[in-house]
Parts: structure tokens; sequence; C-alpha cells
């Protein structure tokens, strides 16, 4: 048999070179929407490294967002189309713990390259007494194991993103034995993914007194408004970016969020911008009257999986049902008070209790329920909170496609609701 002829010999080696580059900068780039803050340590870092001239064009392009990669880790940064959104905080975090991840911060700026769990609190203790934080209420002592929980979920927060790494110990011990030397942890502190963690285009303390933003709205916005061009494609490049934004960063982009001339925009170049966005991250339009979703099929880059195991995970899919159920009958846009879905979830603890936790068949527990689902569902960009109610937006009636049935150990049949991933 002859040989295969050199020129098509060639030309599949770098068909398949070509096919490896793209999937190598794809994962690069799925990765770094998942991990903004990445650490050398990570799984995907080396391709995001061979991949960072690449990448660093095509989020400047698309999204209008630097990335920074250098030996130590990559530095994505991405700016929220929508700073008041505060359903894209940290798990868990309220104004308090993020008061605390400050102070922790500011702390380990100023720290030798190895600190300990110990050392962080005395020092975090010590910026808590400042007088103007005292003058808002806050207080921090670590005097009971609900303060050194708190300060431990912070340490746990730097770990996850690798500005912290344990060299020794467990925070665990710290919690139930208090500040004593046998129960304490030590941590290596890797400053260029602390100085990283602040994705800002103007750091805060480059204001003056005088000229400092007055309010949380006005600093936030303040801390992200960057540059932009005083002429027409100026214009529809800043229109393009902020969609990008929320195209990757959001669940769904509804068109009655948009304003008039970014509806205009939108309506008209759509088809094009989810082509392109879908051919660099692999994710798949899906295209409604009322918006347009990027769906990630593998369920990857979500840090809210829907669905999920677990109790509250199943209750948030018999709510999600309910309200799609309640919406499609109705017709036209409707309000639910959060108190007939508790009480719907009551009901439901008669029919489905025996596959749930303990503590959530106790009596009362359908409010907290009622609380983690909505909460969930409107990380999801499926419900709107209003005064009380709950408005369930239109991508919400993907969750009501059908019954299945489950059989618990003793072979016993209840039907579950049957709902996909957005």
């Amino acid at each position: 048999m002859s040989p295969r002829p050199p020129h098509r010999r060639s030309r599949s080696v770098g068909e398949w070179q070509q096919t490896q580059q793209q999937d190598e900068f794809r994962r690069a780039l799925r990765a770094l929407l998942m991990w903004p803050l990445m650490a050398s340590a990570h799984p995907e870092f080396s391709a995001v490294r061979r991949q960072a001239e690449r990448l660093r064009e095509w989020f400047a392009r698309e999204a209008g967002w630097p990335l920074q990669v250098d030996r130590e880790g990559a530095r994505l940064y991405k700016r929220p189309a929508n700073v008041s959104d505060p359903s894209r905080g940290l798990p868990g975090y309220d104004r308090r713990r993020y008061v605390l991840l400050c102070l922790a911060c500011a702390v380990l700026e100023r720290a030798d390259p190895q600190i300990t769990l110990r050392l962080i609190g005395e020092r975090v203790v010590q910026q808590a007494g400042d007088h103007a934080l005292a003058e808002q209420g806050f207080a921090f002592t670590l005097g009971t194991p609900g303060e050194r929980r708190e300060l431990v979920a912070v340490c746990r927060t730097l770990l996850d993103h690798g500005v912290l790494e344990r060299v020794a110990g467990e925070e665990e011990n710290f919690v139930r034995e208090g500040v004593g030397q046998q129960a304490d942890a030590l941590y290596d502190v890797h400053r260029r993914l602390l100085a990283g963690l602040l994705a800002a285009v103007r750091g805060p303390s480059t204001w003056s007194a005088e000229d400092a933003p007055i309010g949380l709205e006005a600093r936030l916005h303040a801390l992200l408004a960057g540059f932009e061009v005083d002429s027409e494609q100026g214009r529809r490049d800043a229109m393009r970016h902020r969609l990008t934004r929320r195209l990757l960063d959001d669940p769904v982009l509804y068109l009655d969020s948009l304003d008039e001339e970014t509806y205009g925009y939108f309506v008209n170049q759509r088809g094009v911008l989810a082509a392109r966005l879908c051919d660099a991250t692999g994710l798949v339009a899906e295209q409604r009257a009322e918006g347009l979703a990027l769906v990630d099929e593998s369920g990857q880059l979500t840090d809210v999986a829907m669905p999920a195991e677990g109790t509250e995970a199943h209750v948030t899919l018999l709510v999600a049902e309910y309200l799609a159920t309640r919406l499609r009958r109705a017709r036209v846009p409707i309000h639910v008070a959060e108190a007939e879905i508790a009480s719907f979830l009551r009901e439901a603890a008669a029919r489905y209790g025996k596959f749930w936790r303990k503590s959530a068949r106790a009596p009362g527990a359908e409010r907290e329920l009622t609380d983690i689902a909505v909460e969930r569902l409107c990380r999801l960009g499926l419900l709107t909170r209003v005064d009380g109610a709950v408005l369930p937006l239109p991508a919400i009636a993907r969750f009501a496609l059908g019954r299945t049935e489950v059989r618990d150990a003793a072979g016993t049949a209840s039907l579950l609701p049957l709902a996909a991933d957005p």
C-alpha cells in the first residue's frame, strides 16, 4: 500500500493542532470565568499561561475586562454590569462579614510572608477598635465561638482564592478552644493574589477626603467607572461590553431590563453576539421573546446548581414548579406572597417530607425553606423580590417540565418534579 501523500498528512496534523489549541483556549477561558482570581495551583493555570495573549485580547475586545497573568497566578478583572444586585455576593456573607474580610486583608497587607490564624485575629481585633467602625455599631473581640467562627470563615474564603495557603494546623481547633497557642494554624501569604482581590478601576485610597463619593451606591459606581471614548463607535463598544458582561455573568438577560438605546442595539446584534460568545465559551444560546440566556449544558459554569441534591435543592425545585404553574395559568405577570409559598411548602412536607432532612419537617421550618428557595431562584434570575412577595420571571417556566417517579429503599414510589438546569 502506498503511503499517504505528504501534503494530506501535514494538513491533518495542522488541523489536529488547531483543534487542540481551540480546546485549550476554551478550557482556559471557562476556568477564568469561574475563577477570575486564579492561583498557580489551579489545574487549568498552565493552559491559561499558554493562552495568555489570546485570552487578554478576547476579554478586552468582548467584555472590556483586563487580564493579568504571571507565574504566581492570573487575575481577570471582571466588573459586573449591575453593581446593585445583592445576589452577587459571596455565599454566607453579610455586611459584617465583608467588613471582617476587609480588615483581614488590611492585616495581611502589612504582615510577614507567614502568619498564624491567632495573629490575624489579634490584629483584626485591633483594627476593629477604630472609632469610625465603632460609630457604625461594629464590634469584634474574638471572645465568643461565634466570632471566632466568623474569622475562620473569612480565612477559608482567602484560602479558597489562593491568597492564603495552609502550612500547618487546623481552624476548627481555634473555633472550639479560643486563642491559645495549641489552637492555631499557620499560613503562607501570597501577596500578588492579595493585591488582585479588589477588581476596581480606581482604588478607594486614591480619593481625597473632599472628593470621595458619598454613599455606598456612588462609591461602587466610582470604583468601577471606566473611560469611554466619546464617539459613536465608543458608545457601541461600551454597549457591547455591558451586554457581554451580563451574558457571561448572569443566568439570563431580559429585554425589559435594557434602556431604549441598548435595547435597539441588542435586538439587531444578539444573533451575532450570541454566536461569537458561544463559539468561544462552548455555551448554548437560548433565545426567547423575553430575552436571551447562554446555557451551560455541563453545569460547570455556575455557582448555583439547579437541579442539585439535598433538601434545599428539592424544595427549590418544588417552589420553581409551583410558581411556574401559577405564572402559566395567569398568562400575565403576577406577585406571589412569600407566605403563600410557605403555605405550599407546609403542604408539600406532608407528601415529600420523608425525603427531607429531619429539621426540615419540623413545625415552622417552611419559613426558612421559603427564604432559602426564594434566594436561590433570585440568584438564578428566575424571581425578583418585591415587598414581601416574589415576581416570577419568564425563564422560570423551563423548570416545570413534568414529573418523575422516585422510589425509596422499601420500594415505595413518590412523584417528584422533574426540572432542567438553566
